[in-house]
């Protein structure tokens, strides 16, 4: 049976004989020479643009190692940022300035170390080299690790624990730290400031002159708006140098712990341990009987409910200059660790986006800081006063008693 070319093409026979239909098309001879040609280039095409396995290997191997770099690199200056944080918020034993990582200098001056290890031992922090080198004195040999000294011999051994501490014996360190420094940088300050604004008065009549008047308003405030509100005016002015003196030294070490040269007396809970202490002592000990009857034999209350509140009081006791003591520390170590975290931020991003943003970010932190170190100086001067006030107030449950 013999069909006509064209009726391939008809869409009736196509669609009853589609097999048909499709081997017609494929037994075109053009077409078939097209697909013998192009299966014969296949292997020229393919050997034209031969694949290299070598140097793949080594385009890839080139990858990995920039990756590795990249990564070490970010690793060593994340662990230069912790190494300078650490430098920064921590006490040291001498007073370095800045220094140099690639040549290994410091710039700055050392400090005197004070030991008692039976007896007492006086030397120069520079004999440490900055910890790396080990301390002679009087046949004892001291290491500096982490800021501290420990007992150790002449090539410097230490033995850690499973928390990598030295176990080694530590002789009471009564050194002149930066800390320490700083504090009797502050309290002479203090002393010349207020001493000419005194002298001042006492000369003008009642009128300040020189730096002190800057601090006069201040010291008004404290006594009219902190001290007469909270403690009452009948004795607030037995009160009035310690909230002075408080809120002073706290305002003034909180504004050198903003300056680059490393010092965070505020930030250490040390320091912050020892000014809730003494606020605890004056409290306590210039406490009236009504204070302590408030706390261990609460009037109008019922004695059952006494028995229950008086070690909640007693606990008291212990919790407030607890407060004060955190406040500070947690509060200004918090914004040293956060300023020093976004300048470190500069240079792991090392574009000028991402840099630019660390700038403005730390530049705002810095900002804030200024206006937090007046502020955590206000808080715990007006906390201190509100714990004196407790202590001197009067009885007024009398009419209530005899009802």
């Amino acid at each position: 049976m013999k069909f006509n070319k064209r009726c391939t093409f008809a869409p009736n026979f196509r669609k009853q004989n589609p097999r048909y239909s499709i081997d017609m098309v494929l037994s075109n001879k053009p077409l078939q020479f097209i697909v013998a040609i192009l299966i014969a280039c296949l292997p020229l095409i393919t050997f034209a643009n031969p694949i290299d396995s070598t140097q793949v290997a080594h385009e890839s191997h080139e990858v990995v190692t920039k990756e590795v770099k990249v990564v070490d690199e970010k690793a060593e200056i994340k662990a230069q940022i912790e190494e300078v944080k650490n430098h920064h918020v921590l006490d040291g034993h001498d007073f370095s300035l800045f220094g140099d990582a690639e040549t290994g200098a410091h710039y700055g001056f050392p400090l005197p170390i004070i030991l008692w290890d039976n007896g007492f031992h006086f030397f120069s922090s520079s004999k440490f080299h900055h910890g790396e080198a080990v301390a002679e004195s009087n046949g004892n040999y001291y290491k500096l690790h982490h800021e501290k000294i420990y007992k150790t011999d002449a090539a410097g051994t230490l033995t850690l624990d499973h928390h990598h501490h030295p176990t080694n014996a530590q002789p009471l360190d009564f050194s002149i730290t930066k800390g320490v420094l700083t504090i009797m940088i502050v309290a002479l300050l203090m002393f010349f400031l207020f001493s000419s604004l005194a002298k001042s008065y006492a000369k003008n009549g009642g009128v300040s002159a020189g730096p002190g008047r800057f601090f006069e308003p201040i010291v008004l405030y404290i006594r009219d708006e902190i001290a007469i509100p909270n403690i009452g005016e009948k004795h607030y002015k037995k009160y009035m140098s310690h909230l002075l003196t408080v809120f002073f030294f706290i305002w003034f070490l909180n504004i050198f712990g903003l300056t680059p040269l490393g010092i965070n007396v505020t930030g250490n809970i040390a320091i912050t341990f020892g000014l809730a202490v003494i606020t605890f002592l004056i409290t306590n000990l210039s406490a009236n009987k009504n204070y302590w009857g408030h706390i261990f034999w609460m009037p109008g209350v019922p004695t059952p409910m006494k028995i229950i509140l008086a070690p909640i009081e007693l606990m008291g006791l212990v919790i407030k200059p607890f407060a004060l003591m955190i406040r500070l520390y947690a509060n200004m170590f918090a914004g040293h660790i956060v300023l020093m975290s976004l300048i470190g931020l500069m240079f792991i991003f090392k574009n000028w986006v991402g840099s630019s943003l660390s700038f403005m970010l730390s530049f705002m932190i810095s900002i804030i800081e200024i206006l937090v170190a007046l502020l955590q100086a206000y808080i715990f001067t007006i906390l201190t006063a509100l714990y004196f006030g407790s202590a001197v107030q009067e009885h007024h449950h009398d009419e209530e008693d005899h009802h």
